[in-house]
């Protein structure tokens, strides 16, 4: 993998650049769909091409390692071939949600034992069987497995937890080290940054991160609890010592205004259930503020969804349509929404890159926080 600088700013950390994969370019900062079970909610593969213009998406190691399981997996050749993604893909770790199934869990040094959700069966996640996993999975990003800890975690709990994941680093970067790719394209390593919302963690474990010198590096624990403010904070912190030269991916982030502050602090890449989350629950995601298009507001609102929106959806479906399909519960108001919103996250941020490269970011990010976070 390669990552090229194209523009930093003097008033912002926010820069421009481009990722070469073996299955793509991603031009950065980057917005990435998640698909949890190899498929992004409600959304065909040629709409995320042509309606969501997605660069990468994501596929998620806990629930593609139960459901369908690595045996078929590995018969289709890897999930770009299963699921008919040609582009990027990035997997997590699965940590996560094993750390989220909490009575159906335990760590060990080890690793993570759970219970699966889908029929109670036991496993086991080691930071090297993640690595296997994730080989056979084919993804073109895989993730190291760490523990999340609550926001709201105290100095204790958060030190304890990043020794571990320190030492679960240092295994599961061995593992890569030692394997290979099974399918002929190149698998990049992303170490990831804990230490909740204390500074002094945050520092050492991305000092930590960063002496491996991977190919890029996730930041992690945030969104899960502690204010916005600390997390920019926490954010700020990081990427003082995160290699400027590498990626840098803000993982499970979030609202409009989320990402554009965090792209102004110098992140790369995001992802988040929130466009097709929220989309599945009636709320759309405009320029101008955010829409519940289960409202009696829209009824008789013939107006395209978005006239000049980003995705052919916003400019044939109009709200009150798109009401009365919410209003009916039909699943095509939950794929619109879902497509709409997506189209609009891979908008923004396409939008946030044209203006980095004018060199007109800062200004421009001020304006849209407020203008995001409205509600119409």
């Amino acid at each position: 993998m390669q990552f090229t600088v194209d523009k930093t700013l003097s008033d912002s950390g926010a820069r421009a650049g481009t990722i070469q994969t073996d299955h793509g370019t991603i031009l950065t900062p980057i917005f990435m769909p998640v698909g949890t079970v190899g498929s992004v909610k409600g959304v065909h593969t040629h709409e995320l091409r042509q309606d969501v213009k997605a660069q990468i998406i994501l596929g998620n190691t806990y629930h593609i390692y139960l459901r369908p399981g690595m045996e078929i997996i590995e018969q289709a050749g890897g999930l770009h071939r299963f699921n008919g993604w040609d582009r990027p893909i990035l997997t997590d770790s699965g940590g996560f949600q094993v750390f989220s199934l909490s009575s159906n869990r335990k760590l060990t040094e080890e690793g993570a034992h759970f219970r699966s959700h889908i029929d109670g069966s036991r496993h086991l996640f080691t930071p090297e069987k993640v690595v296997d996993i994730q080989r056979t999975i084919g993804s073109d990003i895989m993730m190291a497995l760490d523990e999340c800890p609550p926001g709201t975690s105290d100095f204790a709990y958060a030190r304890k937890s990043l020794d571990l994941t320190k030492r679960w680093l240092e295994r599961g970067w061995n593992r890569y080290k030692t394997t290979e790719p099974k399918y002929g394209h190149y698998q990049s390593f992303f170490p990831i940054v804990q230490g909740c919302t204390y500074p002094e963690l945050r520092r050492e474990s991305a000092r930590f991160v960063t002496d491996l010198g991977a190919d890029g590096n996730a930041i992690g624990g945030l969104a899960v609890g502690e204010p916005a403010e600390k997390m920019y904070e926490m954010i700020e912190v990081v990427n003082d010592i995160l290699p400027a030269d590498r990626p840098r991916y803000l993982m499970g982030v979030g609202t409009p205004a989320n990402i554009l502050e965090a792209i102004d602090r110098g992140v790369d890449m995001m992802d988040c259930v929130m466009p097709t989350r929220n989309g599945r629950n009636g709320m759309l995601f405009t320029p101008d503020g955010t829409m519940n298009m289960r409202n009696a507001k829209w009824a008789n609102d013939f107006s395209p969804l978005q006239p000049d929106g980003p995705a052919l959806v916003d400019r044939v479906y109009s709200k009150a349509y798109v009401r009365h399909l919410f209003a009916a519960d039909e699943l095509l108001g939950l794929q619109i929404a879902s497509i709409h919103n997506l189209a609009f996250y891979l908008w923004l941020v396409g939008e946030a890159r044209r203006h980095i490269l004018d060199g007109t970011f800062k200004a421009w990010k001020e304006e849209m926080v407020v203008r995001t976070m409205r509600r119409l």
